[in-house]
């Protein structure tokens, strides 16, 4: 990333500024030599407050032989900037004991992260903090910097604070040295006073003149150490190049990573230290940077001691002295292969799914319930026709919903604000251009890591199966009809043939037994045998018509244990795609004691799959209201079970209650008028009753009720015949 530049001027001073603040810090342990940890905290402390123009600067100690030394520093110190007029205004928005609260929360004590930035509120300003390790680990305390600038730190200031890091470290240790030192130093020079006060004199002045040397070999080395330490002590991989862009210094990791010496590693251009396919990229970036002095950041695969190649992240920032010249490059890798393996696993994975949805025609979408957010992928954006950009709002997909499926979408919306796991829903959309697609959704409700209720869901678009269904179920209807009208030929034909005969006879012997009683004498006998064979054919033809009429009925019904609440679900299990298809809201609302009944459980199933689909039918032009369809199970007068079936459809009219159940009397435009006459004839079979009322409302109820079977009857007893009431008609 190009950092943007200030005016050249501005730029050089800010520089030069730089320069004399690194050397000043550079500088720091020669003063700090035969300093205190109390004198060592505070000077670091007003020297960065100074130099980076901060508005306050922490340090906190870990050490114990620091921390716990006679006259030490203090475990915590903090320093806060201080100006004419805004004085008064920080001391009260940075209060040092507040302050020093809130950065031990930010801080944490987990060495495994010593470097930390971000830019959070203290005092109610935006204040940037960024946190430097004293030691690899932390193990002699940390250092934390303040400052609302909103570009606070900037490399310059990064490079500064970790210099005074590692400045503060060596000046702490060696004033953590040189205490030990006197110590020991006062024991022997005590022990010394008491032989002889002439040798205490001499080994006093030798001491000094030792500690005079060496702190004047520790400066002169110091500056020689300083840089290598200042490598040595970044974590990470880091190294150090002249402004030609050679290899000058790397630190130890870097070698150890790499499995190979400085002078080996120099000849990265040539070598195979980069992957080759990313070294005509990097040579490329490198040099342009190196020629125009601007930082360099680029990816690339570096090789690893093993052989493995692996991705880093390389940038690279460029240290100038007063006049702008390039003194060095400091560049720092850092591994990102395991981020860059995941991103590319995503990127995979993205891009299967999507195509998956696109290729299924089926998008993806979550629902946060509480803060009423959505994301839809891709392809349910192109279902719904909305641009990717567009927020997804309830009125923005209402806006799509067919106006005959809102009460779907509300009655979706109520179920899953109160909490149910999961739920599935058809419904339409009107797209602008007046076309409509049919959905299919389902949806799962899970918790956040917060507790908060969200739905994950799929929506298909089926509209090409609804069309091709709707087209099946009509030439079912169809085939229906000519199968019922074929049928009913088959049927008329077996009766005029079968009464053809029968009637013939009758029509025969009558005009014989006329021809003879017109004989002169009559032949009275003749004619009384006559009419007998008239009667015979007579009652053959009855009995032509009670074998078909029984061929057409039921006589008896098998009676076993039937569970109607079981048979119940098993029906709106095989009806529950054509009720929704409809439109149609089903509530259950079953008994848990309802008794055991004994009858036919297929031809119970036919009763209620016959009040459904009639319940259903009922309410298929009611558009002003949600098509709500009820069925219930309930205990009867004590010792049946009823089952009754509510919908919410035009009603009947009262004067034609009793006729509903007539053999071909139907209120339907397409109806045979068949379906309840036999419902009731098999309620009736099963010693039950079926009847009709209207709602209170509108719509209305169709209901019937069975007796319960015997105590203790189980499906495991033999079954026996529920024979039909002689005076039962069930036409």
């Amino acid at each position: 990333m190009k950092v943007q530049l200030e005016h050249p001027v501005d730029e050089i001073k800010r520089l030069q500024r730089c320069m004399n603040d690194l050397v000043s810090l550079l500088a720091l342990p020669a003063m700090w030599s035969g300093s205190k940890p109390s004198d060592i905290v505070p000077t670091l402390l007003d020297s960065l407050l100074r130099m980076l123009d901060l508005d306050f600067v922490y340090v906190s100690l870990t050490n114990l032989s620091l921390t716990n030394m006679v006259d030490a520093a203090p475990s915590e110190t903090v320093r806060v900037a201080r100006g004419s007029q805004e004085h008064q205004s920080q001391e009260q928005m940075f209060r040092p004991r507040e302050l020093c609260a809130f950065l031990n929360r930010w801080l944490g004590d987990n060495p495994q992260k010593p470097y930390l930035q971000e830019r959070s509120r203290i005092g109610g300003e935006e204040v940037s903090l960024v946190s430097w390790p004293l030691g690899v680990q932390r193990e002699i305390g940390v250092m934390a910097a303040g400052s609302r600038r909103v570009e606070f730190p900037r490399d310059t200031d990064t490079l500064l604070l970790g210099i005074a890091a590692n400045q503060a470290v060596i000046g702490l240790q060696q004033a953590q040295l040189l205490t030990e030192q006197k110590r020991v130093a006062d024991e022997l020079d005590q022990s010394v006073v008491q032989r002889t006060a002439e040798l205490a004199a001499a080994n006093e002045v030798l001491r000094r003149e030792v500690a005079e040397r060496r702190r004047a070999e520790e400066a002169l080395a110091a500056g020689k150490r300083n840089l290598r330490l200042i490598v040595e002590g970044i974590p990470g991989f880091v190294a150090l190049l002249t402004p030609d862009g050679s290899v000058e210094l790397v630190n130890p990791q870097l070698v150890e990573y790499t499995g190979r010496t400085l002078e080996e590693l120099r000849l990265w251009g040539t070598s195979d230290t980069i992957h080759a396919d990313d070294l005509p990229r990097v040579v490329q970036l490198f040099t342009q940077s190196i020629t125009s002095g601007n930082p360099y950041d680029f990816e690339a695969r570096i090789r690893r001691f093993d052989g493995v190649y692996r991705w880093f992240q390389v940038r690279g920032l460029p240290v100038r002295d007063a006049d702008g010249r390039i003194l060095r490059w400091c560049s720092l890798l850092t591994d990102i292969d395991e981020r860059k393996r995941a991103e590319d696993a995503l990127k995979r994975s993205e891009a299967f799914l999507a195509e998956g949805q696109r290729l299924s025609r089926m998008g993806c979408c979550c629902w946060g319930v509480e803060t009423g957010e959505f994301t839809w992928s891709e392809e349910l954006h192109r279902i719904f026709g909305f641009e990717l950009d567009v927020p997804v709002t309830f009125d923005l997909i209402a806006s799509r919903v067919h106006p005959e499926d809102i009460p779907l979408l509300n009655d979706m919306v109520e179920k899953a604000r109160g909490a149910v796991t999961d739920f599935e829903y058809e419904y339409r959309l009107l797209m602008p251009d007046d076309s409509v697609k049919y959905l299919h959704m389902i949806a799962h409700g899970i918790r956040d890591n917060d507790g908060r209720l969200e739905y994950i869901g799929a929506v298909q678009d089926v509209t090409q199966r609804q069309i091709s269904e709707e087209a099946l179920a009509k030439a079912r209807s169809e085939l229906q009809h000519v199968a019922s009208v074929t049928s009913l030929a088959t049927l008329t034909a077996s009766i005029a043939h079968e009464v053809n005969q029968p009637l013939s006879g009758i029509v025969t012997n009558a005009g014989t037994c006329l021809r003879m009683l017109t004989l002169d004498p009559p032949n009275v006998d003749g004619a009384r045998e006559t009419a007998r064979r008239t009667i015979r054919d007579g009652n053959r033809a009855s009995d032509v018509i009670t074998r078909l009429r029984a061929l057409f009925s039921k006589k008896h019904t098998l009676a076993d244990p039937v569970d109607l609440n079981d048979a119940t679900r098993e029906v709106i299990a095989l009806s529950l795609s054509e009720i929704q298809r409809n439109r149609v809201i089903l509530r259950c609302e079953l008994a848990d004691d309802l008794p055991l009944v004994r009858g036919d459980r297929v031809q119970l199933q036919q009763v209620i799959l016959n009040l459904l689909r009639n319940a259903s039918d009922a309410m298929n032009t009611v558009h002003d209201r949600p098509r709500e369809l009820l069925i219930r199970t309930e205990l009867y007068e004590g010792d049946q079970a009823l089952l009754s079936v509510r919908d919410a459809g035009l009603g009947y009219d009262p004067q034609i209650a009793e006729r509903l159940f007539e053999t071909f009397y139907t209120t339907k435009n397409d109806g045979m008028g068949v379906g309840l006459s036999v419902s009731r004839s098999i309620i009736e079979s099963h010693q039950g009753r079926l009847w009709a009322k209207l709602n209170d409302g509108p719509g209305a109820t169709f209901s019937f009720s069975i007796p319960r079977g015997p105590d203790g009857a189980t499906g495991a007893e033999s079954n026996h015949d529920m024979r039909m009431p002689a005076d039962t008609d069930a036409y």
